[in-house]
């Protein structure tokens, strides 16, 4: 049996938590976002507008929109406690249109556990 690193282990937590943020946006699921949000959390959107966690859970419940939400490109660097998410999406509104866009996550551990401390998102045209 393979003994898998520490690094291995947090790229693997930190896999699942990216999932978790794409599945949330895409289902509009807040009660999700309260739980892997720090406090502090801060979104620069597409549109210009940085939203603090009150306000992106606001957002966030919104009718949904999105019917496919997908991440390519994925790339999770790790420094020390901090973790920097970049990647690349696709998306499928509900009303068939498709886009494209880009993403940088950033995440602290903060007592032993990951959380979002701030995102930005652009959309491509």
């Amino acid at each position: 049996m393979q003994v898998r690193s520490p690094i291995d282990l947090e790229l693997d937590t930190l896999r699942s938590l990216n999932q978790d943020y794409l599945d949330s946006v895409r289902t509009c699921n807040v009660e999700r976002f309260q739980q892997i949000l720090a406090d502090d959390f801060l979104c620069s959107g597409p549109d210009g507008v940085l939203l603090d966690k009150t306000a992106f859970l606001a957002r966030t419940a919104a009718p949904r929109t999105l019917e496919r939400l997908d991440a390519s490109d994925v790339r999770i660097r790790i420094f020390g406690d901090v973790a920097i998410i970049h990647a690349a999406t696709s998306y499928t509104t509900l009303d068939g249109r498709a886009g494209r866009g880009r993403y940088t996550d950033i995440w602290a551990r903060r007592d032993t556990i990951w959380v979002a401390v701030a995102a930005h998102v652009t959309r491509l045209v």
